[in-house]
C-alpha cells in the first residue's frame, strides 16, 4: 500500500487503520458509518468484501484513513486464497490493526486464527466488538472479555454500526492510536476506490440481496463501458457484465420474462445516481464463464483482491 502525500500543513493525528476479522464481522457497515456514506457494500452474505478498499474520514484535528478487508476464512478455491492474501497484506503497512469481533456469535477458532495473525502485526492493536444491538449486556460482558484474551489490545470498543452506537467511540479510540503526521489524501476524497469498482459493486450488492444458495459467490461484474453526456441534466451512460459459473445460474439472475434482471439494475441504478449525483442509464447482460473462481487469472481480471 503506498502512502501519497498531499497535503503538508500542521501535522495532525493521521495514518491507516486496518479492519479485518471473520466474514460478516460488520466491516463494511462501520466504514459506512463512520464517513457518513455509503462507499463499500455490505450484505449477509461471506465474501461480500472482495477489494481491500480504503476510506477517509477528515477532521480539522485528525484524519483517519480506514482499510476494509475482505473476511478471513478458510479457503474453498482460488478467489478464497487471493482475499485472504489481500486481507493479510493489509497488516503489513498500517499504523493501527482493528480486530472486529461479531459480539453476536461465540468467539471460536476462526477468531483465534485470525487474531494470531494479528498478533504478529508491529502495529498497535484495537479490539472493536461489534452489533451490540443483537445481545444483551450480560452476553455483551462476556463476549468482549473472552475477545480481551485474543491479542495483547491498546484498547477496545463496543459498537453497533447499524444503530450508530458508539462509532464516534470508534472513530475517538483509533484517532487517539495514531501517530502524528500530514493528511495522505484531499481532504474531500471519502474513498480512493476507482469509480468502476464501485458501480461494479454497487451491481454485485444486488445480486447478494436478491440470490441465494451458491449464486452470490458466483458473481463477478465487469464494467464494460463508461460515459459521461454533459447534455441537459447530465447522465451516464453505463454498460456491465455480471459474470456466473453455470447456465443455470444465468437463468436465475435473469428471470421469468427479464424480470430479475431489471430488478437488480433497477435498484441498483437508485444507488447508482446517488453516487454520481447525476442520471444514470444502466444495462446489465448476464454471461457465463465456467468456475472463473478456480482461475487466478480471471479474479485479477475482476479486480478481486489485488487484482488491480
Amino acid at each position: 500500500m503506498t502512502r501519497g502525500l498531499v497535503e503538508i500543513g500542521e501535522p495532525v493525528r493521521s495514518g491507516f487503520v486496518a479492519l479485518v476479522g471473520r466474514p460478516n464481522a460488520g466491516k463494511s457497515t462501520l466504514v459506512n458509518a463512520v464517513v457518513g456514506t455509503k462507499v463499500a457494500i455490505t450484505s449477509d452474505t461471506p465474501q461480500t468484501t472482495r477489494h481491500r478498499l480504503r476510506a477517509v474520514l477528515d477532521r480539522h484535528d485528525a484524519q483517519l484513513v480506514l482499510v476494509d478487508t475482505p473476511g478471513l476464512h478458510k479457503p474453498h478455491d482460488a478467489l478464497g486464497e487471493e482475499l485472504n492474501r489481500s486481507a493479510l497484506m493489509a497488516l503489513a503497512d498500517v499504523d493501527v490493526v482493528a480486530l472486529l469481533v461479531d459480539s453476536s456469535k461465540d468467539v471460536g477458532t476462526g477468531d483465534e486464527w485470525v487474531a494470531r495473525h494479528v498478533a504478529e502485526s508491529p502495529a498497535r492493536k484495537l479490539l472493536v466488538v461489534t452489533k451490540a444491538d443483537l445481545v444483551d449486556e450480560e452476553r455483551l460482558g462476556r463476549q468482549l472479555a473472552r475477545a480481551r484474551k485474543l491479542a495483547p489490545f491498546d484498547s477496545a470498543v463496543v459498537v453497533s454500526a447499524t444503530e450508530c452506537f458508539n462509532v464516534d467511540g470508534f472513530v475517538s479510540e483509533a484517532i487517539e492510536l495514531l501517530p502524528i503526521g500530514p493528511r495522505y489524501f484531499p481532504r474531500d476524497m471519502a474513498t480512493d476506490q476507482p469509480l468502476e469498482v464501485m458501480i461494479a459493486e454497487f451491481v454485485r450488492e444486488k445480486v447478494l440481496h436478491h440470490t441465494r444458495d451458491e449464486v452470490p459467490h458466483s458473481v463477478g461484474v465487469s464494467i464494460d463501458e463508461l460515459e459521461f453526456s454533459e447534455k441537459g441534466e447530465g447522465l451516464y451512460r453505463i454498460f456491465a457484465t455480471v459474470f456466473v459459473e453455470r447456465e443455470s445460474q444465468k437463468g436465475i439472475l435473469i428471470g421469468k420474462g427479464g424480470e430479475m434482471i431489471k430488478r437488480l439494475g433497477s435498484e441498483a441504478r437508485v444507488d447508482l445516481e446517488r453516487l454520481l449525483g447525476s442520471k444514470v442509464f444502466l444495462d446489465l447482460r448476464v454471461k457465463v464463464k465456467k468456475d472463473w473462481r478456480r482461475d487466478a487469472s480471471q479474479i485479477r481480471r475482476f479486480g478481486y483482491g489485488e487484482g488491480l
